[in-house]
């Protein structure tokens, strides 16, 4: 479901900032955080699935 979905990429994207290694999910550069929280296609490109 959608909602499933939501909650296993919270926790994809929450992993690197759990395990100290940046203190914002967007910081982490092998996340595709910064395109689904920032909107920012800079690094790769995401379609939209939510």
């Amino acid at each position: 479901s959608e909602k499933t979905l939501k909650i296993k990429m919270d926790y994809i994207h929450n992993n690197p900032v759990k395990a100290g290694l940046v203190e914002n999910i967007t910081d982490w550069n092998y996340s595709s955080a910064r395109n689904y929280y920032l909107d920012d296609d800079s690094v790769l490109r995401v379609d939209r699935i939510i």
